[in-house]
């Protein structure tokens, strides 16, 4: 992993209408800031409808953000505009002050042409059978990325990229000619993965990429995954709902919870010392192997239900459900805040929820 910021994610927002309804409909990802370095990954979790893979689609503009910014690899790819940046000069270096310090302007909105950026910026889909086109067959599903950006000379080139990829994914070559509902679960998010890598990216979202699929079949995606990015210096997003399998392929982990992150941390210093209490929450319904050390942990049980995206509860938005809230928590909306070195947290009442 390196010190350079690959993505930078300020207060992104992604809002979706609804129709015949006042009001700016389904919350689904509120003022999200983030940073992935180049080379790491970056774990995500939180419940069913927590807005992760929204979050992920919006980064790579699958959906339109509703206001926010997102810098890939040091340039602007989306931007609502007004956020201060730095005055540069011709040379692209920051221009200073009579105070010494960088001088800044208003950015301007901008949505560039994300064509180039699909190269650098893939996803590997949740459900494998959904996401392959079933009248093509595995050969072009793969090799249509490879047409768009014309990434082979000819015929021949296109076909041993193929099957280079699909050796890669531990397919074989005579699979090129199949279609998608002759696979099994595990093969066809081989062949999704095989896809997202066909334009040699160095971004890319693992959605869910091992929810759909049996366990013993998770943990070879699973090292897989973890195989490519040594091999190739990938960097991902990896979502899901298992904390203890993004822990393992994780080197820092962001909890969500309706829409909002409210924890950040390295991998081993959140799932060993968590701040904030839903993602307590989360770490207790872990399973563990021991029996008798499963007999005495406590098991953190939240009461009612998650609130609705398109009428988000004021304040904090997990006041409703947690056992530390208190008036202010009704009121004002937490910041996101640095606890300690690298561990982030947007609560109240940190003390009190240890």
């Amino acid at each position: 992993m390196e010190d350079k910021t690959l993505l930078q994610v300020t207060n992104l927002r992604k809002y979706f209408p609804v129709s015949g309804m006042k009001g700016p409909g389904v919350q689904a990802v509120e003022n999200v800031s983030l940073e992935i370095k180049k080379g790491e990954t970056l774990g995500l979790v939180g419940e069913s409808g927590c807005g992760k893979t929204t979050l992920g689609r919006t980064i790579l503009r699958l959906h339109e953000p509703t206001s926010g910014r997102i810098i890939y690899d040091g340039r602007p790819i989306f931007d609502s505009g007004n956020f201060d940046v730095p005055t540069l000069d011709h040379e692209g270096k920051a221009v200073l002050g009579a105070d010494g310090k960088p001088l800044t302007h208003k950015s301007k909105k901008c949505a560039v042409d994300m064509l180039p950026y699909r190269r650098k910026m893939q996803i590997i889909f949740q459900d494998p059978s959904a996401s392959l086109d079933p009248r093509m067959t595995v050969g072009e599903i793969i090799g249509e990325a490879i047409d768009i950006h014309k990434l082979s000379k000819n015929k021949a080139e296109r076909e041993e990229i193929i099957k280079d990829l699909l050796a890669s994914v531990g397919l074989n070559t005579e699979h090129a000619n199949r279609f998608p509902h002759e696979f099994s679960g595990g093969q066809q998010q081989r062949v999704g993965i095989a896809r997202a890598l066909a334009v040699k990216p160095e971004f890319i979202v693992c959605d869910e990429p091992i929810s759909a699929l049996d366990v013993s079949i998770q943990s070879q995606i699973v090292n897989m995954l973890e195989d490519m990015q040594e091999s190739m210096g990938l960097t991902y997003l990896f979502i899901a709902h298992d904390i203890s399998v993004v822990r393992h392929i994780s080197n820092r982990i962001g909890v969500m919870y309706l829409g909002s992150l409210v924890e950040l941390g390295e991998s081993y210093e959140l799932n060993k010392h968590p701040l904030h209490p839903y993602t307590k929450t989360l770490l207790s319904a872990v399973p563990v192997p021991d029996p008798e050390a499963n007999r005495h942990r406590q098991r953190i049980v939240l009461e009612g239900d998650i609130p609705s995206p398109i009428n988000p509860p004021t304040g904090c938005r997990f006041h409703t459900r947690c056992p530390f809230a208190t008036e202010e928590c009704k009121q004002s909306v937490p910041e996101f805040k640095e606890i300690e070195k690298g561990h982030w947290a947007a609560c109240h009442h940190i003390e009190k929820a240890e």
